[in-house]
């Protein structure tokens, strides 16, 4: 026999429970006369057939014929006033939830001014509010089918994710200007992410944009970038390494007077005879940075064949083969697949980094 459930009520909802349900699974045999106890910050929704019905607000109730309109209306002539009516009860919690984290499951691709092609992670925090208990129980119960708060919080972070990648694509900005915008790009979420929750019965009150980090192919880009940055005039380098060698070869000797002395002469003769060695060395190294600087000057194109393969793409573009082949996967660079392995035009990968 079915149980009649008598008295309606979710003492145990936790504080950060959005929604309990009762009963836990199947649907639950009220009948009118059964008292429903909402306690303060709760809402409890009457729920059948897919479809959201009456609501009641903090406060103990009575079903009657009046204060469940739409649970009559739906079940018509089935219902009578003494037979019990089958449906399920959402007690929905009304508190600010605080704290609530999100981040990116997976690093987000995206051209950058400076890099080319980064990928990046990024996560923050959000508060928010049930505004309207009844639309939240609609759309997010009966539409997703979701009312674990664990598999509510996974459809609101994948809601803002897609919002940020979008912002992060409208960007057009580099990786190194993100840090000063961080303000800024809190506010532009939250101004995305604002009408997608009010849709679903939410008020967002805050958004914050933690931090944004590169993986660890974009990492080791940009440390390659600032080592030649550090590096600047090759030549001037190559001249400086060349004559501490000589340097340390002309100090180097054994201990004592004696080892001083034919430390030192070992050493004036190394020296003499590295310093013959290092001149050309370092005559070599003035021409080659010489050299380079004018091809810099004039603008020398770097040398690239016009079918290539993942890594000379990987490396023409400066980024890992693991980018270009998401790229490729995503429709956004054009390659044929001969076997196992790719193939790419130097056009499709010119178009790509001219959009």
């Amino acid at each position: 026999m079915a149980r009649i459930f008598d008295i309606v009520e979710a003492p145990d909802q936790g504080l950060n429970q959005m929604v309990y349900r009762v009963p836990p699974s199947g649907s639950g045999d009220f009948r009118i006369g059964s008292q429903v106890i909402v306690r303060e910050n709760q809402n409890a929704v009457f729920f059948r057939d897919g479809k959201a019905l009456d609501t009641f607000g903090a406060g103990r109730h009575t079903i009657t014929t009046a204060n469940i309109p739409l649970v009559v209306d739906l079940i018509g002539k089935l219902f009578s006033g003494k037979s019990p009516f089958k449906a399920e009860v959402y007690f929905v919690n009304m508190r600010d939830f605080i704290d609530m984290k999100w981040g990116t499951p997976e690093p987000i691709a995206l051209r950058d001014k400076d890099l080319g092609l980064v990928r990046l992670r990024a996560n923050g925090r959000y508060s928010m509010a049930i505004d309207d208990p009844q639309m939240f129980v609609a759309k997010i119960v009966g539409t997703q089918g979701l009312y674990q708060t664990s598999q509510i919080e996974d459809y609101l972070r994948g809601i803002i994710v897609s919002r940020l990648t979008d912002l992060f694509g409208e960007l057009n900005a580099s990786l190194f200007d993100l840090p000063a915008m961080f303000d800024e790009l809190s506010a532009a979420i939250k101004a995305k992410v604002a009408e997608d929750f009010t849709a679903l019965g939410i008020t967002l009150k805050q958004m914050f944009l933690g931090s944004v980090s590169p993986t660890e192919e974009t990492q080791k880009a940009i440390d390659e970038r600032a080592a030649m940055g550090a590096i600047g005039d090759m030549g001037k380098y190559m001249q400086y390494k060349a004559a501490k060698a000589m340097g340390d070869a002309a100090t180097a000797g054994g201990g004592g007077e004696t080892g001083s002395a034919a430390g030192t002469g070992v050493g004036l003769g190394a020296g003499f005879g590295l310093g013959a060695g290092m001149a050309g060395m370092i005559q070599q190294a003035i021409s080659a940075g010489q050299q380079q600087s004018q091809q810099a000057a004039a603008g020398a194109p770097v040398a690239a064949p016009e079918v290539m393969t993942l890594a000379e793409a990987a490396a023409y573009m400066r980024v890992s083969e693991a980018d270009v082949e998401e790229l490729i996967s995503s429709g956004q660079v054009k390659a044929k697949k001969i076997g196992s392995a790719y193939r790419i035009s130097k056009k499709a990968l010119d178009a790509f980094l001219a959009e």
